[in-house]
């Protein structure tokens, strides 16, 4: 999930402590570390990397997806994070009618974000329907969910989620119990948001 690094429409709490430019810049350089990252599992075949992007028309989005070395894009269109997240699900099965595969979702603002990371993840889902990456600001940087669940008719996690607050993780932890779903956590991590979560990791 990639936001175009736009000057003044990207960071914008950040750029209040570092400049429109700089945030910028923080942006691009982050959303192409957790790509390398990502391509760096699809070279050997254990992952297929798509492009969500927002903040760009079609045939731009087409232009950076080239240039970042990524075949596979789609806009994430309107809505929530959770309308975005669902819309991507459901154009995978709409494009991949021949089986169901897991899904992954990544956030593009963790420039400490690995390649271990991934394979956490992929190893976890063999055992569980849902894996969360939790963030310092209460949401999460990573949620994948397995073939198994996504074989359904999926709605979890994207009702009764009050988004960009500090209760994402929290509701989206209640809605598992609630549907008695097995689930499993990686490490935590800071998304970078504003200076001060820049001075945390250091």
């Amino acid at each position: 999930m990639a936001k175009w690094h736009a000057y003044g429409r990207c960071k914008t709490r950040l750029s209040k402590d570092i400049g429109k430019i700089c945030s910028a810049k923080v942006q691009k350089k982050m959303t192409e570390h957790t790509v390398k990252v990502a391509k760096s599992l699809e070279s050997k075949g254990l992952i297929d990397v798509s492009l969500a992007i927002s903040g760009l028309g079609f045939q731009k989005s087409k232009r950076w997806s080239s240039e970042l070395g990524i075949k596979n894009f789609n806009l994430q269109g309107k809505g929530c994070l959770g309308e975005k997240m669902r819309r991507q699900i459901l154009i995978s099965k709409k494009f991949d009618l021949t089986k169901t595969r897991n899904i992954i979702f990544i956030g593009t603002d963790l420039p400490d974000f690995c390649h271990m990371d991934l394979l956490n993840t992929l190893s976890k889902l063999k055992k569980n329907d849902l894996i969360i990456g939790p963030s310092n600001d209460g949401g999460y940087w990573l949620i994948a969910f397995s073939k198994r669940l996504l074989s359904t008719d999926l709605y979890f996690p994207f009702v009764n989620i009050k988004w960009s607050s500090e209760d994402v993780l929290k509701q989206t932890i209640e809605n598992s119990n609630s549907m008695n779903l097995k689930f499993d956590f990686l490490h935590k991590k800071i998304d970078i948001d504003t200076i001060v979560d820049i001075e945390k990791r250091e």
